[in-house]
């Protein structure tokens, strides 16, 4: 595993395959990575699905009121939801949205993040200066790589559980 150098600002996230490790980017983008924590410590993350799996592209998962497989799961609804919290400003940054970064999930408005995040399978330099990169994996990928695919997934992987590295 990957030299964890800062546990207070590293997230744990546990998946089928194993335990992926994300570096977060406090000087990047605090409020993200402000929210992450907050919602890992609540446990919110627990048991939610990736409910947009694209090849090539990215994971997309993070909707802790419709996303938790153990509670009211709706897979046609996953997605739509965010949490109790209100939105966050954008905090884009020259940080590329390179293979293994995190990216928070929006709607068009550039102000709308909330709980959703996904991770690039790939280089998706499109993406860059229009969503916040608020992460990166730094151990793991391997497991991000066999997040199962879909539109939903007809049988959405999920995060098993998700907690701060100082927290373990």
């Amino acid at each position: 595993m990957a030299e964890i150098k800062d546990p207070e600002n590293t997230i744990l996230m546990e998946l089928k395959d194993g335990t992926v490790v994300i570096e977060l980017l406090p000087d990047v983008a605090p409020r993200h990575v402000e929210r992450m924590k907050a919602l890992a410590r609540a446990a919110a993350y627990d048991n939610v699905v990736f409910h947009r799996v694209i090849d090539g592209f990215m994971a997309q998962t993070g909707d802790v009121a419709n996303g938790n497989a153990e509670k009211g799961f709706n897979l046609r609804r996953a997605g739509t939801g965010g949490s109790d919290l209100p939105d966050l400003p954008a905090e884009f940054s020259n940080i590329p949205h390179d293979r293994g970064t995190l990216g928070a999930a929006r709607s068009q408005n550039p102000n709308s993040a909330n709980s959703q995040f996904f991770i690039n399978f790939r280089d998706n330099h499109f993406l860059n200066r229009q969503y916040t990169v608020y992460g990166r994996v730094i151990a793991g990928m391997e497991f991000v790589d066999r997040i199962t695919r879909g539109e939903p997934p007809a049988n959405p992987d999920r995060m098993i559980r998700v907690m701060v590295a100082a927290d373990a």
